[in-house]
């Protein structure tokens, strides 16, 4: 419903108590388009809503509170989900507590409340235990965060039925929004880089055949590189850890390979990586570059500073709300998947390769 905009005709004022018709006949739309605007419905222009709201204002039309007149504010309590390994130690996660401050920022914003839990799954990536905020039902709209299987999803969605927003997180089969990364683009920019700089002999650190579709993107980034180059990967399957890091280059570098840079799935990885390789009594970047993916705040605080790809964690917790919102607002909407850019952070693990 476009409305054409005339702006306020010289229509006087109603006498009485004003009605929708004394609206549209003043802002010259009709009377279905003020309904429309003055109930925020998302198929009227901004223009025209503020035109309708200006005009309703001016001849005493009472309008309905803020709280009343946005269907978003039905979320008055949105619920933050975290994936956590069992068995893994509890820990601040560098990359999810980025996203976390996105959420908390953006739910202080509109005034939503927010919980937060973590969610242990098996190595299945299947729940073992359900947190509080769901088995009581006590939010209105949840953010996943972190790799989740259809199956787990799924589960979540039967036992709360309530919008759902996946971040960083891949379900496909299922009609929910998500906000992921550009993780191949992100890493074709990191391997490039390395092939810009002189290196033919490029390993792989961070991934496995079990890794999640994150992981798996960024592989294929480094896939692609190499093949339009016609170079040889080298790829030592591990866990995505500084302990993964370790193992890589460990193997890598004691099998005669001459690897001289590794693209690592994550900077912990990278961080890993680097410890491994003066462990061994090697330089960086003389000896062996190193680039990481994501560009946590300890990766500008290492000696060096780590190269690394730019994710942006706390916009994916920005838009993540925005599109829980925005699904409130409007169910019926097609399903949305944003998909966020990268950029390359040059800093000091990087350098041609040693002759």
């Amino acid at each position: 419903m476009k409305a054409k905009t005339k702006g306020p005709s010289n229509v006087v004022p109603p006498t009485g108590r004003p009605t929708l018709k004394d609206i549209a006949g003043i802002a010259g739309v009709s009377v279905g388009t003020v309904s429309a605007a003055l109930n925020n419905r998302p198929s009227v222009a901004m223009e025209t809503r503020a035109l309708v709201i200006d005009v309703a204002t001016s001849i005493g039309y009472e309008l309905k509170s803020p709280s009343q007149q946005l269907p978003d504010t039905n979320l008055k309590v949105i619920g933050l989900l975290v994936k956590h390994d069992v068995g893994m130690a509890w820990e601040v996660n560098p990359f999810y507590s980025q996203v976390q401050l996105g959420v908390t920022n953006t739910c202080h914003s509109h005034n939503i409340s927010l919980m937060v839990a973590n969610i242990e799954v098996d190595a299945s990536n299947h729940p073992v235990d359900w947190p509080t905020m769901i088995n009581e039902q006590r939010i209105d709209g949840l953010i996943m965060a972190g790799t989740f299987i259809d199956d787990t999803v799924q589960m979540v969605r039967r036992k709360v039925d309530i919008p759902i927003v996946l971040v960083d997180s891949y379900a496909p089969e299922l009609p929910f929004d998500s906000i992921v990364t550009d993780n191949e683009g992100g890493a074709q920019k990191a391997v490039r880089y390395l092939v810009e700089s002189g290196h033919t002999r490029i390993g792989l650190a961070g991934w496995n055949s079990l890794s999640p579709p994150s992981i798996q993107q960024r592989k294929l980034g480094y896939d692609r590189v190499l093949a339009e180059n016609g170079l040889e990967p080298f790829i030592v399957e591990t866990n995505l850890s500084r302990d993964g890091g370790e193992t890589a280059v460990l193997q890598l570098l004691g099998s005669n390979k001459n690897v001289t840079a590794i693209f690592c799935c994550n900077d912990e990885t990278a961080l890993g990586a680097m410890s491994a390789a003066r462990e061994l009594g090697l330089e960086i970047p003389r000896d062996l570059s190193v680039i990481g993916f994501d560009n946590i705040g300890l990766a500008g605080e290492t000696t060096p500073a780590l190269t690394t790809v730019h994710a942006h964690k706390s916009w994916m917790g920005t838009l993540g709300v925005r599109a829980l919102i925005e699904r409130a607002r409007n169910p019926r909407q097609p399903q949305l998947t944003t998909m966020l850019s990268t950029y390359l952070v040059i800093r000091e693990t990087v350098s041609s390769p040693a002759h």
